[in-house]
C-alpha cells in the first residue's frame, strides 16, 4: 500500500481474503497482530526460560526480547522489519500495546492499599523512601546537564530535568516484591521495609510523572501545565469520593465461592476506560486513570480477586509484551557509538545506583538499621521495571528524550535489575541456621514430657483448616504440662501472575491472609473459631505465612520450623477423598513439597491423611468424643507415633487404643528372611517404652491389646476389626521388626506415607472413614541426606 499526501503511512484493511485470492497476511492488520502477539510471548517466554537460573525477574526477558525484535538486533535486517513490524503496523500495534499496559496499570493499582501504606508504613521505610527518591533525583538532574551539553542539545530543560529525575528515582514495586520472593526475603524485617518504602516510592513516582507530562506539553504556555495539574488533581479527588463507595457497595453483594456478577465486572473495567478516556482528554496519560481507579477500589472481599483472576492473564500474558516490542522498536542500541556516548551510559549507570543504594545507605545508618541490611536495601531499591519503561516511552514520545538518550535509559534499567539479585544473595544471608544447642527438641518423645510442645501444622486450602483445627484440639495435653504452642503456616504458591504480589498484601498484621474477613464472607466462621481454640482450650496459636514458588516451598517449611523450635511439622496430604471413597489429587505439587521436608527434616514429620477428622468445622473440647487407634510395629517411626498418641490421650475427650502387632517366636523364621540390624537395636527401646505405657495404664481412656499377626492377610483383618468406629489411625512411616516385614508387601502408590498407610488408604484392602496420621521420627542423619 502506499502513503497518502501527507507522508504517514496509509492504514491498514482488517482482514485479508485468504492466499488463495492473491492476498499477502501480512498487509492486513488482523494477521499481522496475531504473528506479532505470537513472536513476542515465544521469545519473552524462551528468555525468561534461559533467565531463570539466574534467578532473574521475568521483566528482564520481556524488556530485551523487545529489544532483540527491534532495530538492536533482528530489525536491523530490513526485510524483516518491513515484513513483520512494518511501520503503517505500528498505530494498531501502539493501541493495542496501550490497551493491555492500561488494563495493567489497574492491576497495579490493585495492589496499593492506601490505608495499609498510611497505617503500616513505618518512619524507617518512610526515610527510607523519601531518600531513594530525593538522592536519585537531584543526581538526575545533574546528569541531565551532562546529556544537555552532549546528546541532548536542543531539549526543554524543565520535562527534561524532571524526566531524568524519575527516571533515576523509580523502585518497580512488583518487580521488587517477586526479586524478594525469590529469595525468601519478603517476611524478613528487610524484605518488609523494602516492600513499604517501594509502594511509598511507586505513589510519588507516579506524581512526579503526572508533574513531567503536565511540563512537556508542547503548548509553552506555563499556565496549560498549571491547568493540566489542577485537572489531574481535581480528578484524583472526584474519584476517591465517588469510586469507592459504589465499588463497596459491588463487593458487599459479591460472596465468597460464589460467581461474581458479570455486569460488576464489566462495569469496573469500562470504569477503567473512562477514567483512561479522562485523564487522557485532560493531558496527562490514560494510564494514569486506569492505576487510580485501581487504587481506590476496595481489596477487601472476593471481588477485587475475582477482577484480577479475570483481567491479568489474558493482558499479562499476551497484550502487556507487545508494550515491551512496542519499547524496543524505539531502542536501538547502534545509535550509542563512540567513547563519548559509552561513557554517558556509564554516568548514568553509575548515578543511578549511586543515588539509590548510597542514599539508602546514609538514612539507614541514621535510622540504626545494619550495615549489612542497609546495603541489601539500596541494592533492592535501585530495582526497575515496566514504570521505568513507561515514563521512557512517555518522554520518547513527547519528544523530550531522543533515540540515543532512550537506548542509553533502557540499558540503565536492565542492568540495574539484573544486578539486583546477585548484589542481594552476596551480601545479605539472613537464613544462618542456629546452632544445635539452642534447638532441644525436635520430636515429641522426650524425657520430660511436661515441656512445653511445639508443632507447626501447615495448609494451603481452607479445606485443610477444619481437621488441622481438631487435630490441634486432640493434641493439647493436660494442664499440668506447660501447654501447647502451635505455629500455623499458611503455604502460598508465587506464581509468575503479576496478582501473586497482591498476596503480601493480604498478609494483616494477624497472619490470617487466608481468610477473608469481610462481612459477607463465608470463612468468617472459621476465623471465630480459630480464635475460639486459642481461648478456650489454651492453646497458643501464632499464624505465619510462606509465600514462595513450589521449588522453594520446603526450605521456607524447614527454616520456618528450625526457627520456630518446633518438635513436629504437620503437612496435608495432596490428595482428598470424594464422595464414592477413591482419592482426587488436590495440587500434584504439594506432593513433591511434602517429600522434600520428610526427606530434609528440621524435626519429626507427620503427614494428615483427611478423611474429614471431626466434620467440616472444629468441634469444641467439650463436645470431643474421638476413637484413635495406634498400631504398633517397632521403631523410631512408631515410638514417635506412640509418644503423639499418648499426648492425645490426654485430652478428656479420646479414647486411645494401642494396638501391638507381634509375631510367636516359633513363627519368626517363617515370616523374617532378612531383618535390619538396626530392628535388633531398636526392640529393646520399643520393649521399654511399651512397659511404661503398660505400668502407667491407669486411665481408663487408654486400652492396650496385643495381637498376634503371621502374614499380610492377618494384618489387614486386624486393621479392618479396628478400623470400626475409629476416627484417626496414628502410624509410624516406616514400622520395623519382624511382623514389619510382611509390609513389604503392600503396593505403595506413595511411598512418602510408607507401607502402613498405604495400606490404611486403599479402599480395595482396608474399608474404613478413618483419618490417618502418618509420623516420621527426626533423625540427625535424615537432615543431611
Amino acid at each position: 500500500m502506499g502513503s497518502n499526501s501527507t507522508g504517514c503511512p496509509a492504514g491498514m484493511k482488517a482482514t485479508s481474503n485468504g492466499v488463495f485470492q492473491g492476498d499477502n497476511p501480512l498487509d492486513y492488520a488482523l494477521p499481522l497482530a496475531i504473528l506479532q502477539i505470537c513472536m513476542v510471548v515465544l521469545l519473552t517466554r524462551l528468555l525468561a526460560f534461559l533467565l531463570k537460573p539466574l534467578r532473574q525477574p521475568r521483566v528482564i526477558a520481556e524488556i530485551v526480547g523487545g529489544i532483540l525484535l527491534g532495530p538492536s538486533a533482528l530489525g536491523r535486517s530490513s526485510a524483516f522489519l518491513n515484513s513483520v513490524f512494518p511501520s503503517k503496523s505500528l498505530t494498531v500495534l501502539d493501541t493495542l500495546a496501550n490497551i493491555g499496559l492500561l488494563f495493567f496499570m489497574f492491576l497495579i493499582g490493585l495492589e496499593l492499599d492506601p490505608k495499609s501504606l498510611v497505617s503500616k508504613t513505618g518512619k524507617k521505610a518512610l526515610a527510607i523512601a523519601l531518600a531513594g527518591i530525593t538522592f536519585p533525583f537531584v543526581l538526575g538532574i545533574g546528569t541531565s546537564f551532562a546529556l544537555r551539553a552532549t546528546i541532548s542539545q536542543g531539549v526543554d530543560k524543565a520535562p527534561f530535568f524532571v524526566f531524568m529525575g524519575v527516571a533515576l528515582s523509580i523502585t518497580a514495586f512488583p518487580v521488587l516484591a517477586r526479586i524478594l520472593a525469590e529469595l525468601r526475603l519478603l517476611t524478613t524485617e528487610v524484605g518488609r521495609m523494602a516492600m513499604s518504602a517501594a509502594a511509598v516510592n511507586d505513589v510519588a513516582a507516579w506524581i512526579l510523572l503526572a508533574l513531567a507530562i503536565a511540563l512537556s506539553g508542547s503548548d509553552s504556555s506555563p499556565l496549560v501545565s498549571v491547568w493540566v495539574l489542577l485537572s489531574g488533581c481535581g480528578f484524583v479527588i472526584c474519584c476517591a469520593l465517588v469510586l469507592p463507595p459504589i465499588f463497596g457497595w459491588m463487593s458487599r453483594r459479591c460472596s465468597e465461592g460464589e460467581a461474581i456478577n458479570e455486569s460488576y465486572v464489566c462495569a469496573t473495567l469500562a470504569t477503567v476506560l473512562a477514567a483512561g478516556f479522562v485523564t487522557d482528554t485532560i493531558g496527562i496519560h490514560a494510564l494514569f486513570g486506569a492505576f487510580v481507579v485501581g487504587v481506590v477500589l476496595p481489596k477487601e472481599g472476593p471481588f477485587a480477586a475475582a477482577l484480577v483472576e479475570k483481567v491479568e492473564d489474558l493482558v499479562s500474558g499476551l497484550f502487556l509484551p507487545l508494550y515491551f516490542v512496542s519499547s524496543g522498536l524505539k531502542t536501538n542500541v547502534a545509535t550509542i557509538r563512540g567513547l563519548r556516548s559509552w561513557g554517558l551510559l556509564l554516568l548514568v549507570i553509575f548515578n543511578a545506583c549511586f543515588g539509590k543504594i548510597v542514599g539508602t545507605i546514609v538514612v539507614s545508618f541514621f535510622c540504626r538499621v545494619p550495615f549489612q541490611e542497609s546495603l541489601a536495601l539500596g541494592f533492592l531499591m535501585n530495582t526497575k521495571g515496566l514504570v521505568e519503561l513507561i515514563v521512557l516511552n512517555i518522554g520518547k514520545d513527547r519528544k523530550v528524550l531522543n533515540d540515543q538518550t532512550f537506548a542509553i535509559m533502557v540499558l540503565m534499567a536492565i542492568f540495574t535489575t539484573f544486578i539486583t539479585t546477585p548484589l542481594v544473595m552476596a551480601v545479605y544471608k539472613p537464613a544462618k541456621r542456629m546452632a544445635k544447642a539452642d534447638y532441644k527438641y525436635r520430636t515429641v518423645k522426650r524425657k520430660n514430657p511436661d515441656t512445653q510442645l511445639r508443632l507447626m501444622v501447615c495448609f494451603h486450602s481452607t479445606r485443610n483448616i477444619p481437621s488441622m483445627l481438631n487435630l490441634i484440639e486432640a493434641s493439647r495435653g493436660t494442664e499440668k504440662r506447660e501447654g501447647l504452642c502451635i505455629y500455623a503456616l499458611h503455604l502460598m504458591e508465587l506464581t509468575e501472575r503479576p496478582s501473586a504480589i497482591l498476596m503480601v498484601h493480604k498478609t494483616r498484621k494477624n497472619g490470617l491472609p487466608f481468610w477473608n474477613k469481610g462481612r459477607h464472607s463465608n470463612a468468617n466462621q472459621i476465623v471465630i473459631e480459630f480464635e475460639a481454640l486459642e481461648q478456650l482450650s489454651r492453646v497458643s496459636i501464632r499464624p505465619m505465612t510462606s509465600i514462595s514458588s513450589i521449588p522453594n516451598i520446603h526450605d521456607d517449611v524447614c527454616a520456618c520450623a528450625e526457627s520456630k523450635r518446633v518438635a513436629m511439622v504437620i503437612l496435608p496430604f495432596h490428595k482428598h477423598q470424594r464422595v464414592d471413597g477413591t482419592w482426587e489429587t488436590t495440587r500434584s505439587e504439594f506432593r513433591w513439597v511434602n517429600k522434600k521436608v520428610l526427606e530434609h527434616p528440621p524435626c519429626s514429620v507427620g503427614i494428615l491423611v483427611d478423611r474429614g477428622l471431626g466434620g467440616t468445622t472444629h468441634v469444641t473440647a467439650s463436645n470431643v468424643s474421638s476413637s484413635i487407634t495406634m498400631l504398633f510395629f517397632g521403631g523410631n517411626d512408631d515410638q514417635e507415633a506412640l509418644a503423639y498418641a499418648l499426648r492425645m490421650a490426654e485430652h478428656p475427650g479420646i479414647n486411645l487404643t494401642i494396638v501391638h502387632l507381634i509375631v510367636r517366636s516359633e513363627d519368626v523364621g517363617d515370616i523374617v528372611s532378612v531383618v535390619d540390624i538396626n530392628d535388633n537395636a531398636s526392640s529393646s527401646t520399643d520393649e521399654m517404652l511399651l512397659s511404661e505405657v503398660k505400668a502407667k495404664k491407669s486411665s481408663s481412656s487408654i486400652k492396650f491389646e496385643e495381637r498376634v499377626v503371621k502374614s499380610l492377610g492377618e494384618i489387614i483383618e486386624v486393621v479392618g476389626e479396628y478400623s470400626r468406629g475409629c476416627n484417626l489411625f496414628v502410624v509410624g512411616r516406616v514400622p520395623k521388626g519382624h511382623v514389619a516385614v510382611t509390609l513389604n508387601n503392600v503396593k505403595c502408590e506413595c511411598p512418602e506415607l510408607g507401607p502402613l498407610c498405604n495400606l490404611l488408604t486403599s479402599p480395595e484392602l482396608v474399608s474404613t472413614s478413618a483419618s490417618v496420621l502418618v509420623v516420621q521420627h527426626y533423625h540427625a542423619l535424615c537432615s543431611n541426606g
